[in-house]
């Protein structure tokens, strides 16, 4: 898989969780990919500062993008 495609797999992730954030007043937005394993997203909205974001990272959006991506092994919430 070549980096344009890993960022279009990646965004594509993203795409199918954004909804579920969205109900809750939240939104992320791709950062960067680096090394080609590793994710930077900024959550934002209500999902930023709440107690809930590491698990909704870990269980929610790093699997969604596994499943897009599996060459993936961690994504990281980068606060601005």
């Amino acid at each position: 898989m070549t980096a344009e495609e890993l960022k279009l797999n990646v965004e594509k992730a993203l795409e199918e969780i954004r909804p579920f954030l969205q109900s809750d007043g939240g939104d992320i937005s791709l950062l960067s990919i680096e090394d080609e394993k590793l994710v930077k997203v900024q959550l934002k909205g209500a999902c930023v500062g709440c107690s809930v974001n590491q698990m909704t990272l870990k269980s929610g959006v790093e699997m969604t993008i596994k499943k897009y991506a599996p060459q993936i092994e961690e994504v990281v919430n980068i606060e601005v």
